[in-house]
């Protein structure tokens, strides 16, 4: 249910990729310390705009991959039956399946093609996959849809980077402008997170303090965390 073909170039794009890419393993010392920068910065985020009763919130996740955001989120509070994802790579929709709990709905195909609720989510979480999207109109559309399941008080949850990658021609950065002009109505809050990952990759396996402190240089950190209130 893709009317411009986009979702079948995402997928084409992905399967260029390595299927498990030592550079993203858990075991390193840079990816450990993202991972752990970013869970601190979004739930300081919560915190800050007020969402405290982690779970009583419904979120859904556009583009949940292999579901280990879901599975952080279950460790921070929410609680299974109140998440969903949607996932357009069936391989990785069906890990998530396993890995998630039955009461957590996984939804395979084009988050276009889901059929949710107006007004129906506390929260719509989107990580690292508009950077994906290299076709505007569906940037655009895809926005619009997950702005319409979005509950007056809730928000928008995102994390992409901001800046192009000259070696990868199948991402594009989303720097803050084109963010607000895809979510107008939205009230913005946002911080600058996560280092440079070629920086990290060579200062973190020295020492993993040096990653904390080149991170004290807001330039070097490439990605944004924002949290988009709907009024």
């Amino acid at each position: 249910m893709n009317q411009d073909g986009e979702a079948d170039a995402v997928v084409q794009r992905y399967a260029r990729r390595a299927a498990a890419d030592p550079r993203y393993s858990l075991l390193r010392p840079d990816v450990w310390q993202t991972v752990q920068e970013r869970q601190r910065a979004m739930l300081r985020l919560f915190v800050r705009v007020g969402l405290t009763d982690l779970a009583a919130l419904r979120l859904l996740e556009v583009g949940c991959g292999s579901g280990g955001n879901l599975l952080e989120l279950l460790r921070s509070g929410f609680v299974p039956e109140h998440l969903a994802g949607v996932e357009l790579i069936s391989e990785r929709a069906a890990i998530a399946r396993h890995v998630l709990p039955a009461a957590t709905a996984v939804h395979v195909g084009d988050a276009l093609a889901l059929e949710l609720p107006q007004a129906s989510q506390d929260i719509v979480y989107v990580s690292t996959v508009f950077s994906s999207l290299l076709d505007d109109a569906y940037q655009r559309r895809l926005a619009a849809r997950m702005w319409r399941w979005v509950r007056p008080g809730g928000g928008i949850l995102w994390y992409d980077f901001t800046y192009d990658n000259p070696r990868n021609p199948d991402v594009r950065g989303v720097p803050i402008a084109r963010i607000r002009a895809l979510f107008p109505a939205g009230s913005f809050d946002t911080r600058r997170v996560t280092l440079a990952p070629p920086i990290a990759r060579r200062v973190a396996p020295l020492h993993p303090a040096l990653y904390t402190l080149f991170n004290l240089v807001p330039a070097l950190r490439t990605h944004l965390l924002c949290w988009i209130g709907k009024p």
